[in-house]
């Protein structure tokens, strides 16, 4: 006989809730490999297609103006910010120990080391990979790819291999704009208590910068502009479903591009750390 509450209603089926949850869960795992084999086998055809006799040069150089001069006022003035508020926040710890001169040196290497690199690289997944996502999105929605082809232009190599090169190679540029910008900010918010002058605070900081905190930091970043050129546009060139399909491809582009992000950055550390960069 069947179970009703009190108030009439049939109480929810809590067996055939927690049997359908392994089956769930195994669709959730399969889709997840689905997407790692399809964005693998995007990626192949990248590279591919990178190197070519008839490369798209003029749309790769106005992609690298968009994703880099575009981009930097909202680099700029994070940088800006990072290194202001960090500067400031860390002060009252190293006062407690009497390490005040060492404040530069400290949020230089962090900057440099770690917070220019990923920051820029999220502020980036977060413009540049949902931009891509949406616009290849609704040129795949409204047919403009299919036109390409039918034309018999190269559509991947005009709209994929330009964005991804293009990413691949401002995104470094941008770290470097961050880091220098950061730095400067650090200055400013050191005298807004002290008095330090500009010379002073240069060779505090670049005494205690070494070659092995720049060049692993500026590696990774290549890696971190490649992935996000190959997911917005991975996202874009294969979206489904109208135009509502534009929206969950600019959205998925700015999560997968960010969780790829962290990932390659936990690994570089590991990289630097057993190759004794660290």
């Amino acid at each position: 006989m069947e179970r009703r509450m009190t108030n009439g209603t049939t109480p929810p089926d809590h067996d055939g809730y927690i049997a359908a949850m392994p089956s769930r869960s195994f669709l959730l795992v399969t889709g997840l490999l689905r997407d790692v084999g399809e964005l693998t086998a995007f990626a192949g055809r990248f590279f591919r297609q990178a190197v070519h006799a008839r490369f798209e040069w003029r749309e790769f150089m106005r992609q690298c103006f968009i994703n880099g001069t575009l981009t930097l006022p909202l680099v700029g003035i994070t940088a800006f910010i990072m290194g202001l508020v960090l500067t400031v926040q860390s002060r009252p710890t190293v006062e407690r120990f009497g390490a005040t001169s060492m404040l530069p040196a400290m949020v230089a290497i962090s900057v440099v080391r770690e917070i220019a690199p990923v920051i820029t690289a999220i502020i980036g997944a977060g413009k540049i990979g949902s931009s891509m996502g949406a616009e290849l999105g609704s040129m795949k929605v409204t047919e403009q790819i299919d036109a390409m082809e039918v034309s018999g232009t190269n559509p991947f190599r005009y709209l994929v291999v330009t964005r991804v090169w293009s990413t691949t190679l401002m995104i470094p540029v941008l770290v470097v704009l961050s880091d220098a910008i950061a730095i400067w900010a650090t200055w400013i918010g050191v005298n807004i208590k002290d008095d330090v002058s500009w010379d002073l605070f240069y060779r505090q900081v670049f005494e205690s910068l070494e070659f092995s905190d720049f060049l692993p930091a500026f590696i990774k970043c290549y890696f971190f502009g490649f992935a996000i050129g190959i997911v917005g546009c991975y996202r874009g060139y294969t979206t489904e479903k109208g135009t509502e399909g534009v929206g969950q491809a600019a959205h998925s582009a700015v999560v997968t591009g960010s969780l790829l992000i962290f990932i390659m950055d936990l690994v570089a550390v590991q990289v630097t750390d057993l190759l004794g960069l660290n």
